[in-house]
Order: C-alpha cells, then sequence, then structure tokens
C-alpha cells in the first residue's frame, strides 16, 4: 500500500499576512512522522474515499495532534520538541497558545466545509476528551500513589482518543455508522492508544528508549508514568520517596538492591512482568482486528485491499509498543 505524503500547509490554513504564525507551524511540523495521518490514509484506502477526503482526515489528525504538542509542551515546561527548541521557549508562550488554538479553529473550519454534520460532531468530542484527558493529568503531578488503572483513564482520553478518531473517521466520513463496527474500532483504538502510552513510559526508564528520550524526565517532573505506577503499587512508602528522589537509573536501581539480586536484575524483571501485562492487551488486540476483518467481509468490502488492511493493522503491536521497525 503506498501512502502518499500529505501536504499540511495551506494558504488558507496559514495565510501569508501571518509570517510568525507560518515560521512557527514551519518548525512544528518539520520531523514529525506523521503516523496519525498515515494510520488515517491506512483505513481509508479500503474504503476508496475520494483523494480530497482522505487529505481532509489526514489534515484533521495532524492539526489535532500538533495543537496537542504545542499546549503540552508549555504545561509541561518541555523545552525541545523534535530536537528544537519548543515554540513556547522560541514564539513566547502566548503565540503558541494562540497557534494551538488556531490550529484547532481551523480543523472546524475544514471539517464544516465537508458536510457531514456527524463528522464534525465526533471530531469535537474527540477534541473535548483530548483536552479534559490534559486537565486530568496536570492535576496528579505530585501523586506518587496513583495507580496503573488511574492513569488509564487519562490514557484513554488524552492519548488513545485520537488512535481512535483514526480508525473511525474514515467509516464516519462514508457515512458508515454501523453500532457493531463502532464498538470493535473503539476497542481497536483504546488499546492501541494504552499500548503507546505504555511503551513510551517505558522509555524514560530507557527501555527500547532508540529515540533518545530524556531518561527519568517524567519522575523528575512530578510525575508518575504506567510504568512508575506498576513499580511503585508494591512498594513501602520510604521506597516511594526514594524513588522519586532518584537522580538517575543507577540511583533508581538502588532502591531493589537485596544481598542476593542486584537490583538492576530486579528493575528488569519488573519490566518483563509489565510486558507480559502489555502482551495480554495484544492479544485482544488481536481477538478485535478479527472481528474487524469479519465485519468488513459482511460490509463487502474489497477481499484484497481488507487482507491488506488487517495486515497492517496486526502489526501495529510490534510498532507501537515493541518499537521495532517496519522491514
Amino acid at each position: 500500500m503506498t501512502l502518499m505524503a500529505v501536504k499540511i500547509f495551506s494558504p488558507q490554513d496559514f495565510p501569508a499576512y501571518l509570517p510568525k504564525l507560518n515560521s512557527l507551524y514551519d518548525d512544528l511540523f518539520a520531523g514529525g512522522k506523521g503516523f496519525r495521518s498515515k494510520l488515517v490514509q491506512i483505513v481509508s484506502r479500503p474504503l476508496k474515499l475520494s483523494p480530497e477526503t482522505e487529505t481532509l482526515l489526514c489534515q484533521t489528525i495532524e492539526f489535532i495532534h500538533n495543537a496537542s504538542l504545542l499546549h503540552d509542551d508549555l504545561i509541561d515546561r518541555s523545552q525541545l520538541r523534535r530536537g528544537k527548541p519548543a515554540a513556547w521557549t522560541k514564539y513566547t508562550p502566548e503565540y503558541a497558545v494562540l497557534a494551538g488554538d488556531y490550529l484547532l479553529a481551523r480543523v472546524m473550519v475544514n471539517l464544516s466545509g465537508h458536510g457531514n454534520i456527524k463528522l464534525v460532531q465526533y471530531t469535537s468530542e474527540i477534541i473535548s476528551d483530548l483536552l479534559e484527558g490534559e486537565w486530568l493529568q496536570d492535576s496528579v503531578v505530585g501523586d506518587f500513589f496513583i495507580s496503573v488503572p488511574q492513569l488509564d483513564r487519562i490514557h484513554n482520553l488524552k492519548t488513545a482518543s485520537l488512535f481512535k478518531w483514526c480508525l473511525k473517521a474514515p467509516f464516519i466520513a462514508l457515512e458508515n455508522y454501523d453500532k457493531e463496527l463502532h464498538v470493535i474500532l473503539d476497542e481497536m483504538g483504546t488499546l492501541l492508544g494504552q499500548l503507546f502510552q505504555r511503551s513510551d513510559d517505558l522509555l524514560d526508564y530507557d527501555i527500547r528508549n532508540d529515540e533518545g528520550k530524556a531518561i527519568l524526565g517524567d519522575l523528575k517532573s512530578g510525575y508518575l508514568n504506567s510504568f512508575g505506577a506498576f513499580v511503585a503499587s508494591d512498594m513501602s512508602r520510604p521506597e516511594i520517596d526514594k524513588m522519586v528522589k532518584s537522580k538517575d537509573l543507577n540511583d533508581f536501581y538502588t532502591i531493589f538492591d537485596t544481598d542476593v539480586v542486584s537490583g538492576r536484575e530486579i528493575f528488569l524483571y519488573k519490566v518483563n512482568q509489565f510486558d507480559a501485562i502489555n502482551v495480554d492487551k495484544i492479544k485482544l488486540y488481536h481477538h478485535y482486528v478479527q472481528q474487524l476483518q469479519l465485519k468488513l467481509g459482511a460490509l463487502k468490502i474489497d477481499e484484497s485491499s481488507t487482507q491488506q488492511l488487517i495486515t497492517i493493522l496486526n502489526s501495529l503491536t510490534d510498532l507501537l509498543y515493541f518499537r521495532k521497525k517496519s522491514s
């Protein structure tokens, strides 16, 4: 399946009389992987959406995702984004907020022109979920006793909502509102979002960290991510206090030290436990992919295109959780 390079910029979206805004977006969109727009294309192709509709959906998800990055970096006071200074540090916090808001406004303008009110409504709900998730995440900073299920609630709103949109929006654009189909897509999107977020949280502890993410960055920011919460769930209060004060990974490992086994060995054992829990989620995801395949057959979607779609969807867990590069 050949995927097109989505042209994010358009004169009608980013007018020439706002040069500073254009410069900010040049920086923002440069270097992004565009994974979510590619996922939209993957789902759209078997449905034979028009090129105009497919492009609109791809731009929509990229606008929403990048707006969330602008706001997220400012809230977290992150200095870098994709290896470059974050927008709020280069263009001021005020410009970063306005730029994010502008992207979300353009989403609604562009979708309204498509004329599918259900697509506009669903996209509005997703943006609302995204903002609610950001609000909840900010509210738990400093809470080192939060549980993984509590974090899942946040991640379902903040991360999984966009994955669900990528899977569902092409069908909504096609005006296919089959309830059973959308339940399957909801479950798939939720699981993909959770797996992606949990994998991203492992990067913080230098597990499969090929992207060079800062080590213990979440912990040092006062945020206990999903792996941290998993590890802390059977810790004593003094151990949690020690974990929070960890200066680096070697310092972190000492929390688990015993006379017989090194702290690093116990740490890696806990990583394996965490992986095993998520492998169960991967199995559940693949179950829903099978259900989707049956559903697409019943909807008389082209068999060859369907098989290609299912193969790609099945490969996403290796990409998103285990960070395996596609061959």
